[in-house]
């Protein structure tokens, strides 16, 4: 199993603290870099990755470690710089030696070494024969096969970090499966969720009972030809393991809210005032960060997003965005430039405990201003039974049930106000905006009901059949 290994520390490790973390392979260990030398690895035999260590992140949003790593971790107070040391199973040794490296790292600037019991300053020399390990280059996976990359992980959370960014970005390029398999306790963030729900990758749970099966849906999965696949019943249908349908149902709940905006191309252009003026509606506050990985690292700043979307344009540009503490809240945000200007895409999914009120009443406002000032295109808002904390566990959740559309001036007007504003249903759209173009707001339920995805789609296809030239919505 990859082990990971985490420096907390009040003071940035510079080249001399990291350098004498490195010592712990010794004098004779073999460095290499990778990830546009962001990552150091610590190498065996042949140049194998043995242990990799990511560059140093600043910190500077509150309640990131305890988010991700327990309640319990005791992280500096204040900014903090965040460690990363990632080694492979395949050698006995490489453990001790990501333990060292970071514990040395502690040792000299102070904090602490999640897990606490892995801290030591042992010095740890590669002993194994490392040749049946990935080749140079490759970022560190337990195994590698024709087809699939697989790691064994096992931290609370399996975040969207760097390292795993990194694994994706390289195994896509080299039409490789990403299998991450954990046992039962480990739980998804948001962002990894998304990502890993996309084919051909794969959260695979290891379950006492029922071997192993996907932590998303639930299917029993076999090593089969040097990949995990569905293992089949006798008639040919894919099984489901036990522990996917065996769950406690929870009065948590996250409201959901997925919305397109779109913006003429401007050297004024300020993006991310759409996601934070949705915050703002749902919460009463801004968000608290953002970044392009887990932890989310960055205070928010409208501006620094903006800038770091211009310079990598016209690629697209993929960030997160965080809440603070008390009000569990994160969002994707996808920026891409296209042939008539910028388009945002943004999912912002909020938490609420038993004794909370998601705050429905705001969806109806939260469109108009959107509408008014953000050039919304579409959004679907929903509404689901699910943790409060917005991690997901290997089992079961029900879906969302939806609450509202709304369909943007532009969608509107190319479907046609007649049509649009009179579904053969009983609902009745709000018009938003100016009257000469308004845009419409088709209230959907209370979330408490699925046959509102009946109605959803009953709705979609009367808008995807308006006379004429029509754009569906999106």
């Amino acid at each position: 199993m990859t082990k990971d290994v985490i420096a907390l520390t009040p003071k940035m490790p510079d080249t001399w603290t990291v350098m004498a973390g490195l010592g712990a392979a010794g004098p004779d260990a073999e460095l290499t870099t990778a990830a546009d030398d962001a990552v150091i690895q610590l190498c065996g035999t042949g140049g194998r990755p043995l242990v990799s260590v990511e560059a140093p992140v600043l910190v500077q949003v509150p309640g990131e470690a305890q988010r991700l790593l327990g309640d319990q971790v005791p992280a500096p107070d204040g900014p903090f710089w965040w460690t990363e040391a990632r080694a492979t199973t395949s050698a006995p040794e490489a453990g001790h030696l990501a333990g060292s490296v970071c514990g040395r790292l502690t040792l000299l600037l102070g904090g602490t070494t999640w897990p606490p019991e892995a801290a030591t300053t042992d010095v740890v020399p590669p002993t194994s024969d490392l040749t049946a390990l990935p080749a140079p280059g490759q970022p560190t996976v337990d195994v590698l096969t024709d087809s699939t990359a697989v790691v064994l992980h096992d931290r609370p959370v399996l975040a969207l970090t760097t390292w795993l960014s990194d694994v994706l970005r390289t195994t896509t390029q080299s039409a490789l499966s990403l299998q991450i398999v954990t046992p039962p306790h480990v739980r998804l963030s948001t962002p990894a969720r998304t990502t890993l729900a996309k084919s051909p990758n794969r959260w695979i749970i290891q379950d006492p009972t029922d071997g192993y099966y996907d932590g998303l849906t639930g299917t029993v999965l076999r090593w089969q030809d040097g990949t995990f696949a569905p293992a089949r019943t006798a008639d040919g249908q894919a099984a489901i393991a036990e522990a996917f349908t065996t769950i406690t149902p929870t009065d948590d709940r996250q409201l959901i809210v997925a919305f397109r905006t779109e913006h003429p191309a401007d050297e004024q252009l300020v993006l991310g005032r759409s996601l934070e003026a949705a915050w703002r509606t749902l919460t009463g506050a801004p968000p608290a960060g953002w970044g392009t990985a887990e932890p989310i690292n960055l205070p928010w700043s409208t501006r620094q997003l903006t800038d770091l979307a211009r310079d990598r344009a016209p690629a697209p540009t993929h960030l997160l965005a965080i809440g603070h503490p008390d009000r569990p809240a994160i969002a994707t945000h996808r920026i891409t430039r296209t042939t008539t200007g910028i388009e945002e895409d943004i999912t912002l999914t909020l938490g609420y405990g038993p004794d909370e009120t998601p705050p429905l009443d705001a969806i109806g406002p939260l469109a108009e201003t959107l509408v008014a000032e953000h050039g919304l295109a579409t959004m679907l808002t929903s509404l689901r039974r699910a943790r409060r904390d917005l991690t997901a566990p290997p089992h079961f959740e029900a879906p969302p049930v939806p609450l509202a559309l709304t369909l943007g001036p532009d969608d509107v007007h190319e479907t046609g106000l007649p049509h649009a504003s009179r579904p053969p249903l009983s609902l009745r759209p709000v018009q938003l905006g100016p009257t000469a173009k308004p845009a419409l707001h088709y209230p959907l339920g209370d979330g408490t009901n699925g046959e509102a995805w009946t109605t959803l789609q009953q709705l979609t296809q009367h808008l995807k059949a308006a006379p004429g030239p029509a754009r569906s919505p999106r």
